[in-house]
C-alpha cells in the first residue's frame, strides 16, 4: 500500500466512521472509495481536494508523510506552499525533537521541506517543551558565547517575522548562511537585523528573501565540559572591543570638531 492509502486508512480510524459513511460525505461510491484505501487506484485530484479538505490536511502530508507517526492535531502550516510541520511523537505521546546534526547541517537547507529527509533524522524528548514545534541545531564558531562548537541550540519554530523579540536569540535558516544562531535586533522593510554576543563580529542584515525558517532559542545542551579559562578570555574580548568602540566614538568627535 502508498503512505497515501495508509493514510486515508488511519485518518478514517480517527473519525471512527465506516468506509460507507465516508464515501457518501465524499460523494463517491464505497466500491470506488474501498479502491483508494486498498491501493488499487489513485484519486483524482478533485477527489484528493474533498479528503484534504475533510481531513483538515494538506494534500501534501497526505501523499508524502505516514501521519501515523505524527499527532496530526498539532499541525503547522508554513508559508509558500511548503509542506505542513508535523509535530512528532514516540509511541507513548511525547513530542519528539528532531536534531541536525552538525555532518547533516550542510545538507538541511535542501532538506528543511522534504519530509523524507526529517523523518530520517534522529529524534529526542525533553518533556519540559510543549506548546510548539522544536529542533535541534548545532552552535558554530565562536559567535555566541558561551555558546561552543558541540552544543546544541533547540529552537521553537517561529510561524511570523512578527512575533520575533529584539535581544531575544534565535536559529535562523539563509540561503546564503544555512544555519545560523543569532541575537534578533529590527525589522526593516525589506529585512532584519540581527549581531553577534561576540562583539568582534559587527551586526548584520539578513534581507527577507533569503530567510527559509526562524527558531526561537527554548533551551541548550552542551556536549563539551568548559575550561576554567574559557570565560575570562570572553571578559577580555568583550573589553578589547568596548576600547576599540570609545575610541571609534572619540575619532568621530574630533572629526566633527574639526
Amino acid at each position: 500500500m502508498s503512505k497515501f492509502s495508509d493514510n486515508i486508512v488511519f485518518l478514517r480510524g480517527t473519525k471512527n466512521i465506516t468506509q460507507h459513511e465516508l464515501a457518501d460525505i465524499l460523494m463517491l461510491t464505497r466500491s470506488r472509495y474501498v479502491a483508494y484505501e486498498y491501493g488499487r487506484s489513485e484519486p483524482p485530484i478533485e477527489i484528493l481536494v474533498r479528503i484534504s479538505k475533510y481531513y483538515d490536511i494538506s494534500i501534501d502530508l497526505l501523499v508524502n508523510v505516514d501521519v501515523r507517526k505524527f499527532s496530526i492535531d498539532k499541525i503547522i502550516e508554513l508559508p509558500d506552499n511548503r509542506i505542513v510541520l508535523p509535530v512528532r511523537v514516540d509511541n507513548e505521546g511525547n513530542d519528539q525533537i528532531e536534531i541536525v546534526q552538525q555532518k547533516a547541517s550542510m545538507g538541511y537547507l535542501n532538506g528543511y521541506s522534504d519530509p523524507e529527509y526529517i523523518e530520517g533524522l534522529d529524534t529526542i524528548s525533553l518533556p519540559f517543551l510543549k506548546g510548539g514545534k522544536f529542533r535541534a541545531f548545532p552552535a558554530d564558531g565562536d559567535s555566541m558565547p558561551p555558546y561552543k562548537n558541540g552544543t546544541y541550540i533547540v529552537g521553537k519554530y517561529v510561524e511570523n517575522l512578527s512575533d520575533l523579540k529584539t535581544d531575544r536569540t534565535y536559529v535562523f535558516i539563509t540561503t546564503n548562511d544555512g544555519i545560523s544562531y543569532k541575537r534578533f535586533q529590527f525589522h526593516e522593510a525589506d529585512g532584519i537585523w540581527v549581531r553577534a554576543d561576540n562583539q568582534f563580529y559587527e551586526p548584520y542584515k539578513i534581507p527577507l528573501t533569503e530567510i527559509k525558517e526562524i527558531w526561537e532559542f527554548a533551551c541548550s545542551i552542551n556536549t563539551k565540559e568548559y575550561g576554567p579559562d574559557e570565560f575570562a578570555e570572553h571578559h577580555i574580548q568583550n573589553f578589547i572591543s568596548e576600547i576599540k568602540t570609545d575610541i571609534k566614538q572619540i575619532k568621530e568627535k574630533v572629526g566633527a570638531r574639526n
